[in-house]
C-alpha cells in the first residue's frame, strides 16, 4: 500500500498580502510537521478574491513564472522536503495573464504548471477580464510522489477536463479553489450549491478511479465596488477516494490537516469497475460539438 500524506490548508485572506503569506508558511510547516509529502493550497491564495469587479489596476497582482512567489514557497519547499501546489495569478505578458496552479518539487524547483482552461464569467466572478485561458492542456505534472492531475476551480464541473487528465495518467485530481455564495442568496440555495460542487467532483473520483483533493478559500470577503453584499466562501474543502467515499471533510472555519492517500486503491477500483475498458472510444464524436447536430 502506497500512502500519501496530503496536506490541506483552508483560509481566509485579507487585503494584506503579506499576512497572507505568512499564515499559509506557517500552516504549511504545519502539514509538515504532521508528515505531510504534499501540500495544497487554494485558489490565488496570496490576495484577496479580486475578481469581484473589474479594475484593470488589478493586473499589477500578477506576477511572472518563475517569480517571487516560487521563491518564496521554493525556498519553503526546499526546507521542509514537500510537494507543494501552489495558484497564483501569471503575468505571461503584457496584457495576458493566467490564472495558473504551480507545482513545486522537494527541492525548491519548478516540477510544472497548468493554466486554468475554463475560465467563468457570473456576478462576482468576472474571471474573463482578468485571465488569458490556459493553452497548456490538460496534462499532469511529474513529480516525486506521483503525477498531479491538477486543475483549477471553475474546471471541477468539467468532467471532460478530469477524464483528460486520467486518460493522461494522473493519479491523483487536485483542485485550488475560491467558491462561494454570494452573501445575498439564501441559505438553502447556497446549500444546493455546495452540495451539487461537492457531488460533481465525487462524481469525477468514481467516473475515473481516482482520489481528488480540493481545497477551498473561506470567510466573507467585501465587494471594493459596494454593489453587492459580497462573497461568503464555503469552505468545506475535502478529499475523497477513488469510489468517491469522504476521506475527510472541513467545515467553514480556517483548517489545515493531512490527510492519508491510498495511491494503490486506483487500480483495485478500476479492476472492479472497468470504466476506462468499456469506453467507446469509437462512438464519443459529438463531444467535439457545441450542441447538437
Amino acid at each position: 500500500m502506497r500512502i500519501l500524506k496530503t496536506g490541506m490548508i483552508q483560509m481566509s485572506c485579507s487585503t494584506d498580502i503579506g499576512a497572507n503569506i505568512g499564515k499559509f508558511q506557517e500552516n504549511i510547516r504545519k502539514c509538515a510537521g504532521m508528515g505531510a509529502e504534499l501540500v495544497v493550497l487554494q485558489e490565488l491564495h496570496n490576495t484577496t478574491y479580486f475578481c469581484q469587479t473589474e479594475n484593470a489596476s488589478l493586473c499589477d497582482l500578477a506576477e511572472p513564472v518563475p517569480g517571487p512567489s516560487t521563491d518564496t514557497f521554493g525556498a519553503l519547499a526546499k526546507e521542509l522536503g514537500i510537494v507543494l501546489v501552489l495558484s497564483l495569478f501569471e503575468r505571461r505578458a503584457p496584457g495576458i495573464y493566467h490564472n495558473t496552479a504551480v507545482v513545486i518539487e522537494k527541492d525548491g524547483s519548478i516540477a510544472g504548471k497548468y493554466r486554468k482552461m475554463h475560465i467563468p464569467d457570473d456576478p462576482g466572478y468576472y474571471e474573463k477580464f482578468y485571465f488569458t485561458p490556459g493553452d497548456l492542456g490538460f496534462m499532469p505534472v511529474e513529480t516525486s510522489v506521483g503525477k498531479l492531475g491538477v486543475l483549477v476551480c471553475w474546471d471541477q464541473w468539467y468532467p471532460e477536463a478530469a477524464r483528460i487528465m486520467a486518460l493522461n495518467g494522473a493519479e491523483l485530481l487536485i483542485y485550488p479553489t475560491a467558491i462561494g455564495g454570494v452573501a445575498a442568496d439564501p441559505l438553502p440555495e447556497q446549500a444546493l450549491q455546495r452540495n451539487a460542487w461537492q457531488l460533481v467532483q465525487r462524481g469525477h473520483a468514481v467516473a475515473n478511479g481516482l482520489p481528488v483533493i480540493t481545497v477551498n478559500r473561506t470567510g466573507h470577503e467585501d465587494d471594493p465596488s459596494g454593489c453587492t453584499p459580497g462573497l461568503e466562501f464555503w469552505g468545506h474543502s475535502f478529499a475523497a477516494g477513488p469510489q468517491g467515499e469522504i476521506l475527510t471533510q472541513f467545515d467553514v472555519e480556517e483548517d489545515c490537516r493531512v490527510v492519508d492517500i491510498d495511491m494503490d486503491r486506483t487500480e483495485y477500483v478500476r479492476r472492479g469497475w472497468p470504466f476506462f475498458r468499456d469506453r467507446r472510444i469509437d462512438a464519443y464524436s459529438d463531444i467535439l460539438k457545441r450542441f447538437g447536430k
